[in-house]
């Protein structure tokens, strides 16, 4: 749309994540992929294995607790109790959270993302037609993406080398900021893409909402209620609305941004991040800076 090769696009995302095959693979033969050949014969396969690793590595390094991930599963969920599209509307508390199952240490049920059948779709246009529509329109104002090698075959993407405790996100979110001419302190809330409490967490630190190894205590502090110092996915996430890869977030930013948000709406909110999978795993990854143009 900005360089004029189209003059309106529609983006969307459509799954059968929950009625059809699995994100881990159960209904169908493991990824035609080459990472799987070091995976597979020591039973490494799904996803909550794969982030398991990634927040252990965490909690060594930094002390992060299953408290910490808690705080972020029950607030979620608190922000899904008032979204009428959320799949999981009961609110829970730190007891419940720690009292679901283990999946893959140290994840619990509860630091998992739904398994969705759901779709979403956004409309991308200019800023001139978008005004001449029914609904006030939201402004792209920075746009990144990038990635490395992936986690299973180097540390290339790795911006510290080693540390997995790092994600590319790391390095997108300086681009990102610069293009959008804005900080962490402008942004008045967060879609983070939480396919595991884990990425949200470690989301708050690459994109510079907290230092390295805070991101359990700054969540565990209330700020990402929707009333707190940085609202963190507002209409429950993937943990508690669905799993739609991400677009769902942006639907909810662009609510947001709208003032059309309900009982979830955050007040002021004129400047919204919202995130992709941060680099773990599939080491791409991108975000965008959207601002309310009304």
């Amino acid at each position: 749309v900005a360089s004029g090769v189209a003059e309106t696009v529609v983006c969307y995302r459509a799954i059968n994540a929950r009625s059809e095959f699995r994100m881990g693979g159960t209904g169908r033969g493991p990824a035609a992929i080459f990472d799987v050949q070091y995976q597979a014969p020591y039973g490494y396969f799904a996803p909550p294995q794969q982030f398991a690793m990634y927040a252990r590595a965490h909690m060594n390094a930094y002390g992060t607790t299953s408290e910490h991930l808690g705080h972020i599963a029950v607030g979620q969920r608190a922000n899904a109790v008032k979204n009428p599209r959320a799949l999981k509307r009961d609110p829970i508390t730190m007891d419940d959270y720690l009292a679901s199952r283990w999946i893959a240490e140290p994840f619990r049920l509860l630091d998992c993302c739904l398994e969705t059948d759901g779709a979403c779709a956004v409309v991308v246009t200019s800023r001139e037609r978008a005004r001449d529509l029914r609904q006030p329109p939201v402004l792209i104002s920075g746009a990144a993406w990038g990635g490395g090698d992936s986690f299973f075959s180097g540390a290339g993407s790795v911006p510290s080398g080693t540390d997995f405790t790092v994600t590319e996100a790391a390095r997108l979110a300086p681009r990102l900021y610069a293009m959008a001419g804005v900080g962490p302190g402008d942004i008045d809330f967060a879609e983070l893409y939480d396919c595991f409490t884990y990425s949200v967490l470690v989301q708050l630190e690459d994109y510079g909402f907290c230092p390295k190894g805070e991101g359990g205590p700054y969540a565990a502090s209330g700020a990402l209620a929707l009333d707190g110092e940085l609202p963190v996915n507002t209409h429950g996430g993937f943990l508690s609305e669905g799993y739609v890869h991400g677009i769902n977030h942006l639907a909810e930013a662009v609510s947001q941004l709208r003032g059309t948000a309900g009982d979830r709406q955050v007040a002021g909110a004129e400047v919204g991040l919202s995130t992709s999978q941060p680099g773990y795993v599939l080491a791409g990854t991108s975000a965008l800076i959207l601002r309310s143009d009304r």
